[in-house]
């Protein structure tokens, strides 16, 4: 439990933890908000398409081989950023750490579904997630005190140490995908197997949702430190606490998620969860540009937002992966790659648009929370004739 909170928490601290440093670095290296909003996006291009090749690899070869590779990669990229002399080069490696990050991301979901079969997956998933998210919890508070005590690179040499410690811990735990359950397929096949996710419909149907709701999750990641401390003067250190509320968010709706999967099913609870999500986005919007309600209004609406993730993230995976048990690391791959690479697109346009204020985050988060209720409108029919319907 502890080794795959440990690996599915690595998209969190990656980014989390050094959250509240993204001002002062920019300051550091003489360069605006979006440059530096840049090293989300960064960070997504290399999680997102890293997902799509360790997938197939993991099928093929177990989980655990996969896995250690990617934290030497990640701990190269981290030490890397942590070394680095310009804001350049921050993205760069951060490209190289993502690679390496989204590996444990993948194959750990996979590795759910190997010792827990479909029916108990979503519950555990969002067990995990549950469990996991004291490291967003903690990073930005970790994050700002350290930026006092000991500077910002100093957060990149924690990623290194979490990442070293995170690898000692996998040598501890079996190999969950015995060699007679591998694929038998070589290497270029499996990969030409994403052809057959694509055009099942179940399957798109939860990487449309989870990818939409995600361009909305990344323009808050990469806009809040700038929307709080900048704008509305948060202190670094306090951030942590404005962040953390909405990761305890997270934690209270998968503990629901967990209680209510039984009575409700997996697709109805995801259904109530991009609800939440597009009403959020749009009463985000209007804050934003009328000022109504002022930090507390924003912080309310980044709240509910992005707690609505307890309801989407671990049901969409859980279906989509039911669907293609033998290929269980392809579709967490794909529907990861879904999220990050439209994590991407959201942290970008954060980056693109940046004007000082709230705005270009609240209307981003609205759009991604519209789409995915969107995306959901137009799948709901298939849906409903599905044998995992639920």
């Amino acid at each position: 439990m502890a080794v795959l909170c440990a690996l599915m928490g690595f998209a969190s601290i990656s980014t989390d933890f050094y959250l509240p440093a993204m001002p002062t670095m920019a300051h550091a290296f003489g360069v605006g908000p979006g440059m530096m909003e840049l090293t989300v996006a960064a960070y997504l291009v290399g999680f997102s398409s890293g997902q799509l090749f360790w997938g197939p690899l993991g099928d093929n070869y177990g989980r655990k081989r996969p896995i250690a590779i990617g934290l030497v990669l990640f701990v190269i990229g981290s030490a890397g950023c942590a070394m680095a002399g310009s804001a350049q080069a921050v993205i760069g490696w951060r490209v190289l750490q993502a690679v390496g990050a989204c590996a444990g991301v993948v194959l750990s979901r996979a590795m759910v579904r190997d010792l827990y079969g479909a029916e108990k997956s979503g519950q555990m998933l969002s067990t995990l997630i549950t469990v996991m998210a004291i490291a967003p919890l903690i990073g930005p508070l970790l994050g700002g005190q350290i930026l006092i005590w000991a500077g910002w690179r100093a957060i990149f040499w924690l990623l290194v140490a979490v990442g070293i410690a995170t690898g000692l811990g996998l040598a501890t735990i079996p190999e969950t995908l015995p060699v007679e359950k591998r694929s038998q397929v070589n290497l270029m096949q499996a990969f030409g197997q994403y052809r057959r996710l694509v055009v099942d419909r179940r399957v798109m149907s939860c990487a449309l949702i989870g990818g939409f709701y995600y361009v909305g999750v990344y323009a808050y990641v990469a806009g809040s430190p700038f929307a709080f401390i900048t704008y509305h003067h948060v202190p670094p250190q306090a951030f942590g606490v404005v962040f953390g509320l909405g990761i305890i968010g997270i934690m209270a709706a998968n503990m629901a998620n967990v209680r209510l999967l039984p009575r409700f099913g997996g697709w109805a609870l995801m259904r109530w969860g991009v609800g939440f999500a597009a009403a959020s986005g749009l009463a985000m919007a209007l804050t934003a540009y009328t000022g109504w309600g002022g930090m507390v209004a924003l912080a309310l609406c980044c709240f509910v937002f992005v707690a609505a993730s307890g309801l989407i993230v671990a049901n969409s995976m859980a279906r989509a992966m039911a669907e293609h048990p033998q290929q269980a690391g392809s579709v967490s791959a794909m529907l990861g790659a879904a999220q990050y690479g439209s994590g991407m697109v959201g942290s970008a346009l954060i980056s693109l648009c940046a004007d000082g204020t709230p705005r270009p985050m609240a209307m981003t988060i609205a759009f991604g929370g519209l789409a995915a209720f969107a995306s959901l409108g137009l799948t709901i029919r298939g849906l409903r004739k599905a044998p995992h319907g639920r």
